[in-house]
């Protein structure tokens, strides 16, 4: 059984982190040049963490499955970033903002660490602000915000519909800067297939060049993991095509906790599901919310009506009706479910019934068509892209789909996990958010990470590791890694199946999003249960991967990522079976208040559950830590 210690520090709240920098073990300066450290992944977490880490003094080696970071899914972020600033002077504060966070995590994230990302959030902009991210500013030349969902106040801070892009290209910079003094050994191109571990402690990796297809091993003194979520395990969602959930799920089977895979997020506003043919779906941003406002028909007739037909008194704004405090701004958990049982009411829009609407038509006779163009132009131009239709002449039509993961490999307070030596960064971690990320918090807890805390806390695992005693690649470990994935390499290969990667990739979709999606049943996740391992079987049977090792070979990569994903898929559907609860993101439709809200059972489930790898075959064993809240009182979370 892993022993699962959170090691958050003593004291009053608002003093534990301030506390613990002041009582961590600290590396010489001259001692800081003798370490070496692995970064693998190079979005926002991996790139701020590299550059940090390489500013410090420490030899880095950084890697990324991407030809440049500048690819990593963290461009994809569009509406903002959250930070306890209170420059629009509506009462915000560190304190609110950390509240707002784990109520909107439905009380499922451990209190401290969620305490530390709002502390660290006021930091966060000034660096990038630093950095010469141009941040949307007020007519004075002051940084401008605006709201995201489960907040009263206005604390975004963004770059029109394009944060995420303009965040990575500053933490790039830095990175870029450290590549060119050397301090940082980058290498693109390559993907991590296998986690070394010597004596307990992570102390290298395997690496699978995608173009040569060469494999290589590295050693290093640590390892840490910033490599994004595991959302594609439903197979259309909003990441890019490429993220995947391969370097965490190595590291699971190499001994690393993961913790509440079954968190995951339902974003509400992306253009709806249009074919099978799809690969991906679109978001719309949350900050569309600010001025938009959804609806659906008042009576079901109405539905395939174009809305400009539909009157103003036969429209049903039904987030403002069921929860007039936050509106259209409530928590993307509560306004997806709320548009799914619009749809389930037979009062969904469009021809498959599965849509809403968003309408800018009020804020377009309030501020200007050229207001809303300057503050959203660019996501306009994608839904005309997509749909050609103009949203400034008609409502988009918005359904919810996957976007994001709380769930991850178990990390403590330092962002280590139960692996001595292993940190995780950012989404790929479960710490910050609980059952439920509140719109614009994922850069800043990926920027937290890789910024602010990591470059601390490393340090303390680092002074107990002599200088120079990582172990050689030649090590019986490091082979036995090497030819764990030569194996599953020649495995792929030389079967002589008929069935593209893809097709089991869709299947796999489905069986998810039927079963494990907005709304779960016992009984729907005892199916998929069932039908994942037999799916399991029949893609090691029948998968076709065609071409060779030597080479650029995508078939190959996604052979590997979406058999990482059936395993995964199987263990999300577990940890949702076993959570006899609703929270957040995780909806059990056995588990509800007659208004359709999450029904917590703070009792029996107040705590994280941690799942530890037994082998090939068996049953993954379910570790706890209890959320033990201090200084906060779990309640129903309303936003009525």
């Amino acid at each position: 059984m892993a022993k699962l210690e959170s090691k958050v520090p003593s004291g009053p709240l608002a003093d534990k982190w301030r506390k613990h920098k002041t009582e961590i073990k600290l590396v010489n300066p001259a001692n800081k040049r003798k370490y070496e450290v692995i970064v693998v992944g190079a979005g926002l977490a991996g790139s701020s963490c590299a550059a940090t880490l390489a500013e410090l003094g420490y030899k880095v080696k950084s890697f990324v499955f991407h030809d440049s970071p500048r690819r990593a899914h963290s461009i994809a972020a569009q509406g903002g970033i959250n930070a306890a600033k209170n420059y629009q002077n509506d009462g915000d504060s560190v304190h609110r903002l950390f509240y707002d966070t784990l109520k909107g995590g439905d009380y499922r994230a451990r209190e401290a660490n969620v305490h530390r990302l709002a502390e660290v959030s006021v930091n966060i902009i000034d660096q990038c602000a630093a950095q010469g991210v141009p941040f949307a500013r007020e007519y004075g030349g002051l940084l401008a915000n605006r709201s995201f969902g489960g907040a009263q106040v206005s604390r975004t801070f963004y770059a029109r519909g394009q944060t995420g892009q303009q965040l990575l290209l500053g933490a790039y910079s830095a990175l870029s800067r450290k590549v060119g003094d050397g301090s940082i050994q980058l290498h693109t191109n390559s993907e991590m297939l296998d986690l070394v571990v010597v004596d307990g402690h992570a102390k290298g990796i395997i690496v699978r060049d995608l173009i040569t297809g060469a494999v290589t091993r590295h050693s290093a003194d640590a390892v840490v993991l910033a490599t994004g979520g595991y959302g594609n395990v439903f197979n259309l969602s909003t990441y890019a095509r490429g993220s995947n959930a391969t370097a965490i799920w190595r590291a699971y089977k190499r001994g690393a906790c993961l913790a509440n895979p079954c968190y995951t997020q339902i974003h509400p506003t992306c253009i709806p599901v249009s074919g099978d043919y799809q690969s991906k779906l679109t978001l719309m941003s949350e900050s569309l919310r600010n001025d938009g406002r959804i609806w659906v028909p008042k009576r079901k007739e109405d539905r395939l009506k174009k809305p400009a037909d539909i009157a103003e008194a036969d429209r049903d704004y039904y987030l403002e009706r069921i929860y007039p405090s936050f509106g259209n701004l409530c928590p993307r958990d509560v306004a997806s479910r709320a548009a799914k049982r619009m749809c389930d009411e037979g009062r969904g829009v469009g021809e498959s019934g599965l849509g809403v609407y968003l309408d800018f038509s009020d804020a377009i006779n309030r501020l200007g068509e050229p207001a809303v163009r300057e503050r959203y132009g660019n996501l306009f131009d994608i839904y005309h892209e997509i749909t050609a239709e103009s949203a400034y002449q008609t409502p988009m039509r918005i359904f919810p789909a996957v976007h994001y993961t709380m769930g991850g490999l178990w990390v403590d307070y330092n962002l280590m996990s139960n692996i001595p030596g292993l940190f995780v960064l950012g989404e790929a971690n479960f710490s910050d958010h609980g059952a439920n990320r509140l719109g614009a918090s994922a850069l800043m807890q990926g920027l937290a990470d890789g910024y602010f805390v990591l470059p601390y806390t490393i340090g303390n695992y680092l002074a107990d590791q002599k200088p120079g005693s990582r172990p050689a690649t030649d090590r019986v470990e490091f082979k036995q890694a090497e030819e764990n994935v030569t194996g599953m390499t020649k495995q792929f290969l030389s079967n002589k199946g008929s069935q593209p990667v893809s097709h089991f990739h869709k299947r796999l979709g489905k069986i998810m999003w039927e079963h494990c999606g907005m709304a779960r049943t016992k009984e729907g996740l005892e199916a998929a249960l069932q039908k994942i391992p037999a799916l399991k079987e029949e893609f090691n049977a029948t998968v076709k991967v065609p071409g060779s090792a030597d080479t650029l070979n995508q078939s190959l990569e996604q052979a590997g990522r979406v058999s990482d994903f059936i395993e995964l898929g199987e263990l999300l559907c577990r940890d949702a079976l076993t959570r006899e609860e609703s929270c957040g993101g995780h909806f059990r439709e056995e588990h509800q208040w007659p208004d359709g809200e999450c029904k917590r059972d703070d009792e029996k489930y107040a705590h994280v559950a941690a799942w530890e790898y037994q082998g090939e075959g068996k049953t993954p064993l379910r570790n706890t830590e209890p959320l033990n809240y201090e200084f906060t009182k779990m309640s129903v979370r309303s936003y009525k």
